[in-house]
C-alpha cells in the first residue's frame, strides 16, 4: 500500500494542477481580449447608449470562471472519489494476490525440504547398498583366500561365481563349516620338518586341529612350531613320549603342546636373557653403573666390619673400667685398657694416662682422642653416599645416549623394522634400570652404616666424659660438650645429601 501512494499523489496533483492551468490560460486570453477591443479614446461614441463600465465586466469575467472553476473542482472531486475507490479495489486484490503467493511459497519450500530429505535418505540407502556391496567383495576374497589354503576354494564353482548374494553366502557357509569340521580332528600326514640343528628329516605329522601339531621320526621327535610357509620345527622342549602317543591314538590325561595362530608365519625362540646378557644391552655406561654397584657393596661391607669391630667389646670393657673406677683402682683400669683393643679402650686408656693434669688439659686430649676415633668410624660413609647420586645419574646418561640412538636410526632407516630401534632402546631403558638397582641399596646401607657410627660416637662421648668425671671426683667439666661437638664438626666430612648432620645430633 506505500507503494502505491505516491503514483496516486501525482497523479491526483496533475489532474488538479491542469485545469487551473487552463484557467490561467483563459483569464489571460479574456485580458487580452478586452484590452483589444477597447475604444481608443480619440474617437467617442456618438450615440448617447449607457457605457458597461469596466469594473462590471471584470466581475463578469471572474463569476464566470468561478463558476467553470467550481464545476471543475466538483468533477475532480468525483473523479478522485471514483479513483481512491479503484484503488482501495487494486490494492485488496493485490494483497490478496500476495498472501496467495505467500501461502504457494511456503508450500513450495516445505515440498523442497521434502525433497531434500528424500534425497538425503536416497543417498544413504545408496552409500549403505555401495558399503554393503564392498564389504560382501571383500568378505568373499577373504575367505576364498582362506579356503585356498586347504583347497577348498569356490573361485572355479559357476553357481559362487554367478550366483547372487545368498547363494554365495550359503555356499561358503557351507563349505567353511565342512572345512571346520575337518580341522577339529587330530590328523596324520606324512610330511618333512625340520630338526633342532636345522636338518630336514621325513616323519609323520600329527596335527590337533589347526592350533598344534607333532613330528614324530628316527631322528627326532617332539612337538613341532611353525617355521614359516607351512614348515615345521621342533622346539626345544622334550616330548618325544606325547608325540609317539599321539601318533599311536594312545592320548595322555596331561597334553603337552604349542599353540599357534597359523603356519605362514615363522616363531623365533626367545633365548633366555642372563645377567651378563642384560649389563651388555645397556652398553658402557651399563658396566659403569654395576661395577660402581659392587664398589659401594665392598665398601659398606668393610665399613661394616670396621664398625662391628669397633664395637665389639665396648659395653663390657666400659663396665669393667668404669667398676675398678669406683673403686679407686686406676692403676689396674689403666692396666686393663691397655690389654684391649678397640676405639673405648683406647680412649680411656688415654683419659687414664692424663688422670692428674688439669681439667683443660684433659678435655684437649679426650678431644683429640676423640678425634682420632671418629676418623677411622668414619671411613668410607661419604664414598658409599656418592656413588648411591651419581647411579642415576649414570643411568639417565645412558637413557639420554640410547635415546639419541635410536632417534639416528629412525632417521637413517626410518622406522620399518623394530629390531632395529631395539638395541637402542634396551640402552635406554636398562641403564636407568641398572642406576636404580645400585642406587636404592646404596643409599639404604650408607644411611643405616652412618646411623652405626653415629650411635657408636655418642658411646664413645658418654664414655669418655663419664671417666672423666669419675676421676676428677664427680666436678662437672667447664665446657667439654662444646669442645667435643667442635671437634666432630671439624673431624667429620662434608655432610651430603642422605647423610646425618652430626652437629644436629
Amino acid at each position: 500500500m506505500k507503494h502505491l501512494r505516491h503514483p496516486v499523489i501525482v497523479c491526483l496533483a496533475l489532474i488538479l494542477l491542469a485545469p487551473l492551468s487552463q484557467a490561467e490560460t483563459k483569464t489571460e486570453q479574456a485580458a487580452a481580449v478586452t484590452a483589444d477591443q477597447k475604444p481608443a479614446p480619440a474617437a467617442e461614441p456618438a450615440a448617447a447608449k449607457p457605457a458597461v463600465s469596466d469594473a462590471e465586466t471584470l466581475e463578469a469575467a471572474y463569476k464566470r470562471e468561478f463558476a467553470f472553476l467550481s464545476e471543475q473542482r466538483n468533477e475532480l472531486k468525483s473523479r478522485l472519489g471514483e479513483f481512491r475507490s479503484k484503488s482501495q479495489q487494486s490494492v485488496q486484490g493485490l494483497s490478496q494476490r500476495i498472501s496467495a503467493l505467500e501461502r504457494e511459497n511456503l508450500q513450495l519450500s516445505n515440498r523442497e525440504d521434502e525433497l531434500r530429505t528424500q534425497l538425503t535418505t536416497a543417498e544413504h540407502k545408496d552409500e549403505s547398498l555401495h558399503e554393503r556391496s564392498e564389504l560382501l567383495e571383500m568378505t568373499y576374497s577373504q575367505a576364498n583366500g582362506t579356503l585356498k589354503n586347504y583347497g577348498r576354494s569356490l573361485e572355479k564353482n559357476s553357481a559362487f561365481t554367478e550366483g547372487a548374494n545368498e547363494v554365495k553366502i550359503n555356499l561358503l557357509f557351507s563349505e567353511a563349516h565342512e572345512l571346520l569340521k575337518s580341522l577339529g580332528t587330530v590328523r596324520t600326514t606324512p610330511d618333512t620338518f625340520f630338526l633342532l640343528d636345522g636338518t630336514e628329516v621325513e616323519g609323520q605329522i600329527v596335527t590337533v586341529g589347526n592350533i598344534a601339531a607333532y613330528g614324530v621320526s628316527a631322528q627326532g621327535s617332539g612337538i613341532l612350531i611353525p617355521a614359516g610357509n607351512n614348515r615345521f620345527r621342533l622346539w626345544p622342549e622334550t616330548a618325544d613320549s606325547v608325540a609317539q602317543g599321539m601318533l599311536d591314538g594312545h592320548y595322555p590325561p596331561l597334553l603337552k603342546l604349542f599353540l599357534f595362530e597359523n603356519k605362514e608365519r615363522a616363531i623365533d625362540i626367545a633365548a633366555e636373557k642372563t645377567i651378563i646378557d642384560i649389563i651388555e644391552s645397556g652398553g658402557l655406561v651399563g658396566w659403569v653403573i654395576v661395577c660402581l654397584g659392587a664398589l659401594a657393596l665392598i665398601l659398606a661391607a668393610v665399613r661394616s666390619a670396621i664398625l662391628y669391630f669397633n664395637s665389639a667389646n665396648a659395653k663390657q670393657t666400659c663396665v669393667e673400667v668404669f667398676s675398678l673406677l669406683e673403686q679407686d683402682q686406676d692403676e689396674q683400669a689403666l692396666a686393663y685398657c691397655q690389654k684391649q683393643r678397640g676405639p673405648f679402650a683406647r680412649l680411656l686408656s688415654t683419659t687414664l694416662e692424663n688422670a692428674n693434669v688439669h681439667r683443660d688439659h684433659m678435655e684437649d686430649v679426650i678431644s683429640e682422642a676423640l678425634l682420632h676415633e671418629f676418623a677411622s668410624l668414619n671411613r668410607f660413609g661419604s664414598t658409599i653416599l656418592v656413588i648411591a647420586s651419581i647411579s642415576p645419574l649414570l643411568g639417565l646418561l645412558g637413557t639420554v645416549t640410547g635415546m639419541i640412538s635410536t632417534f639416528d636410526i629412525i632417521t637413517e632407516f626410518g622406522t620399518g623394522d623394530p629390531k632395529m630401534l631395539s638395541g637402542g632402546i634396551s640402552i635406554a631403558l636398562v641403564t636407568t634400570q641398572l642406576g636404580l638397582i645400585v642406587a636404592i641399596p646404596a643409599v639404604l646401607l650408607g644411611t643405616l652404616l652412618n646411623s652405626w657410627a653415629e650411635s657408636i660416637k655418642s658411646d664413645l662421648e658418654e664414655a669418655a666424659l663419664k671417666a672423666s668425671n669419675i676421676l676428677l671426683d664427680g666436678e662437672q667439666p667447664t665446657a667439654p660438650p662444646v669442645k667435643i661437638e667442635a671437634v666432630r664438626k671439624w673431624a667429620e666430612p662434608d655432610v651430603l645429601p642422605g647423610e646425618v648432620s652430626y652437629a644436629n645430633s
